[in-house]
């Protein structure tokens, strides 16, 4: 194919995927007012799972108390934008895998054969790994930090009411946070398939790792309680197992492109 036959497939990939947004967009938008209030609102209510689940376990000594705060709308249009944006990011992440099968159908002519199975893989375990950092971060972290932060006073004569605009910007940034964090493993075994990390390097600094992860478990999780500490700790250390399993893999794969070479 010549460069501009190349334009103009890249360029129907992009009116594909555009329609595929707009569709999602439309659909997110009819229903986001539906589901709303259970499931955007969802950890700022006292009954949210996660909260029951804690409170039963410490026998009401961690998250037994109702939310001590009200999310409210400062400016005018806040509700509205809330809705534009909340249909936005619903509509990306609904339509994300077909997104990826548009992407993969314009990229697959121009791989080699040998390539095709590594990307493939990057694609659909790259694709999952975010989903599942998404839900722990929705599940999990965000209302963890949300139910220290708004059960924090620092005057008894200060009420807290959270606008609806900070509520959401910390949603979001703390989902997509996770999403992203979520990739390690796969981070992983793309620095092993260039031989820039080994398993025996990873094996040899997991105690280093450990302490790194409990840091970071304890910043993004600061209610004290060691309970609460190891439900966030305990997904970032499987991550870090995971990676050194899939280092295996791309270790043997630098291995056998070496050995060619």
């Amino acid at each position: 194919m010549t460069f501009w036959d190349h334009l103009e497939e890249l360029r129907k990939t992009l009116f594909k995927a555009i329609g595929i947004l707009l569709v999602a967009f439309i659909v997110c938008f009819i229903f986001v007012p539906r589901i709303f209030d259970g499931f955007i609102l969802g950890p700022s209510k006292s009954d949210f799972f996660l909260y029951q689940w804690i409170s039963s376990l410490t026998g009401g000594r961690v998250f037994g108390s109702d939310v001590s705060a009200d999310i409210i709308a400062i400016n005018v249009t806040t509700q509205f934008m809330t809705h534009i944006s909340v249909s936005f990011a619903l509509s990306v992440i609904v339509s994300f895998p077909l997104l990826l099968v548009e992407f993969w159908r314009f990229l697959e002519p121009a791989l080699y054969k040998g390539e095709k199975g590594p990307v493939g893989f990057v694609f659909s375990f790259g694709s999952l790994m975010f989903y599942l950092g998404c839900a722990v971060g929705y599940l999990v972290v965000f209302p963890v930090m949300f139910r220290f932060l708004t059960d924090y006073t620092i005057s008894e004569a200060i009420a807290n009411r959270i606008s609806l605009d900070s509520y959401m910007h910390n949603l979001f940034t703390m989902t997509f946070f996770l999403g992203i964090l979520f990739e390690i493993p796969l981070l992983t075994w793309l620095l092993s398939r260039i031989g820039a990390v080994t398993p025996d390097f990873l094996r040899k600094y997991r105690r280093h790792a450990i302490v790194v992860l409990l840091i970071l478990a304890a910043v993004i999780t600061p209610t004290g309680d060691p309970f609460t500490l190891m439900i966030v700790f305990l997904p970032l250390y499987l991550l870090f197992e995971l990676g050194i399993l899939l280092s295996y893999a791309g270790a043997r794969a630098h291995a056998r492109r070496a050995s060619q070479s």
